[in-house]
């Protein structure tokens, strides 16, 4: 709360700015983060897809692949593959089709949704 001299005036549109900024401030989900309901239904999708087959991926059962690069920390990747900025629209892209995002990549299709890659790029996203 903002204390306010009482011997001052307050302009109407500082109070209405004022609570504005306050909403922002309302505890929850961090700004930019997906929920944590879709992050732990992609956390599942990745063991069910077999990601772990060839990566190591924190929090995913059976997951200690050597074959392709471990996830750890993915959330702080600027890019994905090393060629590819790291953004979400980017990473669901490749976890449907490596190959058209990176022609030649050693990555297999799996047969993943649009959908389902949603949530697993939620939670990859969230390992930092």
């Amino acid at each position: 709360m903002v204390a306010v001299p009482s011997n001052r005036a307050v302009c109407p549109c500082a109070l209405l700015l004022l609570a504005v900024l306050a909403v922002g401030c309302t505890p929850g989900e961090p700004q930019g983060r997906a929920p944590s309901a879709q992050r732990e239904r992609g956390r599942l999708l990745l063991a069910q897809y077999q990601c772990g087959s060839c990566h190591a991926i924190p929090g995913v059962q059976a997951a200690r692949g050597r074959m392709g690069p471990t996830l750890a920390s993915f959330g702080r990747r600027s890019y994905i593959a090393g060629h590819v900025p790291n953004g979400t629209e980017h990473l669901v892209r490749w976890i449907v089709a490596p190959q058209a995002v990176v022609p030649g990549a050693a990555m297999p299709a799996m047969g993943v949704s649009p959908d389902d890659a949603r949530d697993m790029a939620a939670y990859l996203q969230a390992l930092e």
